[in-house]
């Protein structure tokens, strides 16, 4: 929301009022005061006008967490446990999840209550990596190289995959780059050049890796300078 808007809206002050007040100084966000008509305020910023704050700040969390095996991506499941329930945080309620991985998958997860950070790097059109390691069942054969950088065209969704790395390991092993999340992606796609999944684990998302001291069911608050590295 635009600042102006804000403060108009604020006891139906209207909008030539709302621009009168904040050329006069008399409108603060954050404690500063925004000369700014148009200045864009979101729900973590706190506005104030005159001696009355008029919007309180809502507090942003930006938390990674080592998921481990049979945890659901999810915030509620009547049946299994879920990675909110592995939080202790009084606002965990608030978190929407950045990237799901499967039950039986593991590794780097990101939570926050921040939608526009989280479409930054989840969205495919920001060509954000993200790396797996994967084990399968049967051994990966070469020409799935080329086939990844090429993509798969889905029937059910009517989509392409874009281009993907494959970098194989070992006989059943691999490192694959992705730069999008489509449901069960890296699954469907080894089953095209047939290999079956046997374990499926990220190791990170844009230039954040999962900590090796960060254990399976631990989290932590982002850095500042974390949360830019999950944007490139």
């Amino acid at each position: 929301m635009k600042l102006d808007r804000l403060i108009a809206k604020h006891r139906s002050l209207g909008r030539s009022e709302a621009h009168r007040l904040i050329a006069a100084q008399q409108v603060k966000v954050d404690g500063t005061v925004c000369p700014e008509n148009q200045y864009p305020v979101d729900r973590f910023m706190q506005v104030q006008l005159g001696d009355e704050i008029i919007q309180s700040a809502e507090r942003a969390l930006y938390l990674m967490l080592h998921k481990p095996a049979g945890v659901v991506s999810a915030t509620v499941d009547a049946e299994h446990q879920t990675v909110i329930d592995l939080l202790d945080d009084p606002d965990k309620h608030t978190l929407h999840i950045a990237g799901r991985l499967d039950r039986a998958s593991t590794g780097l997860l990101l939570l926050t209550n921040d939608g526009r950070w989280s479409k930054q790097f989840m969205n495919a059109e920001s060509k954000v990596s993200k790396v797996y390691q994967v084990e399968t069942l049967q051994p990966i054969p070469q020409e799935a190289v080329t086939a990844f950088a090429e993509g798969f065209h889905f029937a059910t969704e009517d989509i392409t995959t874009l281009p993907a790395g494959l970098e194989i390991l070992a006989e059943k092993r691999a490192r694959i780059t992705l730069q999008e999340g489509r449901h069960h992606q890296i699954k469907r796609m080894l089953g095209r050049v047939g290999c079956l999944v046997s374990s499926l684990h990220r190791e990170s998302i844009g230039r954040l890796t999962l900590p090796e001291n960060l254990l399976p069911g631990q989290w932590r608050a982002l850095t500042d300078s974390e949360r830019l590295l999950c944007l490139s």
